[in-house]
């Protein structure tokens, strides 16, 4: 998952040294991510994995890191997959 969200922010270009040379927990506003490609980068996300932010989701805190982003996907791809399968078992 980490290395989609390093794709999708590769394709934002916000970054100088470009996302492959971020740690995981670097701080992704500090390196060059701004506030539209935030937005950005939350689209191309529920894009790709299918997913939406709720606005519990729709903080700094989300986005700050390839980290919190992958985690906060985790969190709403394994929701989806659970909520899923109770429509499934009714």
């Amino acid at each position: 998952m980490k290395a989609k969200i390093r794709a999708l922010l590769e394709r934002l270009g916000e970054f100088p040294a470009g996302p492959g040379d971020l740690r995981d927990d670097a701080d992704l506003h500090a390196a060059g991510l701004s506030s539209y490609g935030t937005v950005e980068l939350m689209v191309a996300i529920e894009e790709e994995f299918g997913v939406e932010f709720p606005d519990t989701l729709l903080t700094r805190a989300t986005f700050g890191s390839i980290e919190s982003v992958a985690a906060a996907v985790s969190s709403l791809v394994d929701g989806d997959a659970a909520s899923a399968a109770r429509k499934d078992a009714a």
